[in-house]
């Protein structure tokens, strides 16, 4: 029999916006935890973002927010922030990413909060940190990328610094703070108390520099830009075939470097003084590429893939995003999903933690703003039809569709 979703029963009370928060409690609520969206009367502001849409929802806030609830409240007013209290005294976790000082002025005391409710964990992620001379200048995802120096190691050597295609400063904070809250749950259930949970945008992008930043320490001089190769091993890069296609060969051991020759018809590599390991490899860079790039123009590049796999040499056609989605749909392996509403269904990136003998999340589509106001006042906070039709009439809380008339159903 399948174990039921490891987060099943865990309430997160999700107040992010945007990217880096909604990409975490998106990814908790991939593994079973009730994730409820608390937004303004607007809603969260990524609905609004420019680009491809799904009958009229924004894509950008359609990744980023399956497996959610949406509760529309004005936390501004006495009555909205109520709101919001009730629903932490029952969570079990509370997520914002707002600017430091943003939750003391809109009225939460989190010292306070967490004295009220010990087992509570409130994750807090923030551009520069809670602290620190960076504190209140506000950050997006390029920002820390340029900030931590990632933007400096991409694109090619002597063109502009480039940003990551992917948006890496929001989804590093977000996973790093997932981990946090799940460590401080595990913390929980030992203690009884909970903790609180800082993660920066910034702290996270230093911490993906991994050996780059310890190879800038000890030259004591930054790295340059990668391009498509590797600043330690001579034959880990990016080739073009003969049809002007890209493949990228990885062949980092001295059993991968004599394939790799075998399969180009360069044996004699092997025993060239300029290439017989790995640092004169290194040494002799440029003259080593020269001779490999002109063996593989020789041929198409997707015809070098199957000879080079053949021989366990790591190897790949770099692919455009289409083309990488169409292999995992045609693989069904799972990684991606199809996300299914009342009026519309697309399909997207699954999360790519696997449980064995564990029940599935189905992914629920993301929620209308307020599709759940009524829901969670009524029947999950004790708060009766007439005072509900009161706050939305008042624009303390909004519900999707006819907002009184559903209040009062």
């Amino acid at each position: 029999m399948n174990e039921r979703p490891p987060l099943e029963n865990l309430r997160v009370v999700d107040l992010t916006t945007f990217l880096s928060g909604p990409s975490a409690t998106q990814l908790l609520g991939d593994l079973g935890a009730d994730v409820v969206k608390v937004e303004s009367l607007e809603g969260d502001s990524s609905r609004a973002i420019a680009g491809p849409k799904v009958l009229d929802e924004s894509a950008y806030f359609l990744a980023n927010n399956r497996n959610k609830r949406s509760i529309a409240v004005d936390l501004k007013s006495p009555d909205g922030l109520a709101v919001l209290e009730r629903l932490i005294a029952g969570a079990d976790v509370v997520f914002e990413n707002f600017r430091p000082g943003v939750t003391a002025r809109l009225g939460l005391d989190i010292e306070a909060l967490m004295s009220e409710h010990p087992s509570l964990v409130w994750a807090s992620i923030s551009g520069f940190g809670q602290e620190g001379a960076l504190r209140d200048r506000p950050a997006y995802d390029m920002v820390v990328q340029a900030e931590s120096g990632v933007m400096s190691l991409n694109g090619h050597p002597g063109a502009p610094a480039a940003r990551l295609g992917i948006p890496a400063g929001d989804l590093v904070a977000g996973l790093y703070a997932v981990i946090g809250v799940l460590a401080a749950l595990r913390s929980r259930a030992a203690t009884g108390r909970g903790r609180i949970v800082d993660v920066s945008m910034l702290r996270g992008q230093l911490a993906m520099l991994s050996y780059q930043a310890l190879y800038a320490i000890v030259n004591n001089e930054p790295p340059a830009p990668q391009g498509a190769a590797h600043d330690s091993i001579a034959t880990y890069r990016s080739f073009t075939g003969g049809d002007g296609r890209e493949l990228v060969v990885t062949a980092n051991t001295p059993r991968m470097w004599e394939a790799l020759c075998h399969v180009l018809g360069v044996p004699e590599l092997i025993t060239d003084k300029r290439f017989l390991d790995a640092a004169s490899r290194l040494v002799n860079k440029e003259a080593l590429w020269a001779i490999l790039e002109a063996r593989f123009a020789e041929r198409p590049a997707a015809d070098w893939v199957g000879p080079l796999v053949a021989a366990s040499v790591p190897v790949a056609l770099v692919k455009n995003v289409l083309e990488a989605l169409a292999d995992a749909r045609a693989a069904a392996d799972g990684s991606l999903v199809e996300v299914r509403g009342e009026h519309a269904s697309f399909d997207n990136v699954a999360t790519p933690i696997r449980f064995v003998d564990t029940a599935e999340v189905v992914p629920a589509y993301p929620p209308a703003l307020g599709a759940d106001t009524v829901d969670i006042l009524v029947g999950e906070l004790g708060y009766s039809d007439a005072e509900v039709t009161r706050m939305i009439t008042e624009g303390v809380v909004a519900a999707a569709g006819s907002p009184v008339e559903t209040a009062t159903r």
